[in-house]
């Protein structure tokens, strides 16, 4: 005699998977290798980061404005840093993609989250590389130079 064991979900009715596929064309594949090669990238620049901030010079107890400022007088510390803030963010908004993918049953509510995710994306990316690029270490404001032992008289 052969005994038949019933799963316990065996009374409900497996949900279908009722997204379509669409011609996304490579997009999905695109973005696999782009989360793999951002993240081998972001590692050297991360760390790149540390030990120039943290390790050469004084350390850690010279970090403060004139620090970034002098830093940030460099065209190849604005290219690290932008090149660190655009990955870390596209990489950071593929990653949280895929999980509203995964994760949102309904599609209004996987199309509203993704339009949060990518209005806070280029805000973050828009203000980042204009704080880069725009920063002055000596500014005046009303013709008065704000005080600051870093800026030359």
């Amino acid at each position: 005699m052969t005994a038949t064991i019933e799963s316990p979900r065996s009374g409900r009715i497996a949900p279908q998977y009722r997204r379509n596929g669409g011609s996304r064309g490579n997009f999905e594949m695109i973005a696999w290798l782009f989360m793999r090669l951002s993240g081998v990238v972001l590692v050297v620049l991360i760390f790149g980061h540390l030990f120039v901030n943290l390790m050469v010079g004084e350390g850690i107890h010279a970090i403060d404005f004139g620090f970034v400022a002098g830093k940030w007088a460099d065209p190849f510390w604005q290219f690290w840093d932008l090149a660190m803030l655009w990955l870390a963010m596209l990489h950071g908004t593929n990653g949280v993609r895929t999980i509203i993918n995964d994760y949102a049953e309904k599609d209004s509510t996987r199309r509203w989250l993704k339009t949060v995710l990518y209005s806070a994306t280029v805000v973050i990316i828009v203000l980042g590389t204009l704080v880069i690029f725009t920063f002055d270490p000596c500014p005046v404001v009303d013709g008065v130079p704000l005080p600051g032992g870093f800026c030359p008289a």
